[in-house]
């Protein structure tokens, strides 16, 4: 929970634990937050959220579980690095709440456009490109003007609108800074966005807001 805007959600995690008895151990860099306020995790770890400092720190608390999801991109990244380097099966740690699985699905914008085309919803023409002249030959097949976004980004870095091949080169240079991938979208520039927040809980209770 290192950005702000997560410091919310992350904070009323750590109350539901405490209310269930359940002892946490906090990772965060940020001291100005509530969340590593006294009172609140058992014990704090003023670090950076990466998988070096929180092999660290599971190896010395050896937690059963752990929570990736409540510091924005930077925590989510960092699970699917601890997850691939086996940090997690080796100590025995549980991730709780949604799956590694579901994180990768959700960050990997073409695993993600399978899974909800298998839900039978339609998404925007896209290709997933590693490199400059595979976007400009995805750019080509979709039509400009193109959305071009980096994968696995903090706040999309790197993304923008191209209209044309020279644009489109450029985004793309900046975006492979930040990411090992690109997508390539047809625009969608002047359409209505809806955005919808699901909660779901392991009853099946659902909460959604547009």
């Amino acid at each position: 929970g290192q950005a702000g805007e997560f410091d919310y959600s992350g904070s009323q995690a750590i109350k539901a634990l405490r209310e269930s008895g359940i002892v946490s151990v906090l990772v965060n860099p940020n001291i100005a937050t509530v969340q590593t306020s006294a009172g609140y995790a058992d014990r704090v770890y003023f670090l950076p959220v990466n998988p070096e400092f929180v092999t660290h720190v599971i190896k010395r608390e050896r937690p059963d579980g752990i929570l990736c999801t409540f510091g924005g991109q930077t925590a989510l990244n960092c699970a699917v690095k601890l997850q691939e380097l086996g940090v997690f099966e080796k100590y025995g740690v549980a991730v709780m709440g949604t799956p590694i699985k579901a994180i990768i699905t959700t960050e990997d914008r073409e695993l993600f456009a399978k899974a909800v085309d298998h839900c039978g919803y339609r998404v925007a023409e896209s290709a997933c490109c590693c490199d400059i002249e595979q976007a400009v030959v995805a750019a080509a097949r979709i039509g400009y003007p193109v959305l071009v976004r980096a994968a696995f980004a903090l706040g999309g870095l790197g993304s923008g609108f191209a209209n044309d091949e020279g644009e489109l080169r450029a985004l793309v240079s900046q975006a492979l800074v930040n990411s090992p991938q690109v997508i390539v979208d047809k625009s969608l520039r002047g359409w209505k966005e809806l955005e919808y927040e699901v909660v779901r809980d392991a009853s099946d209770n659902c909460i959604t807001v547009c």
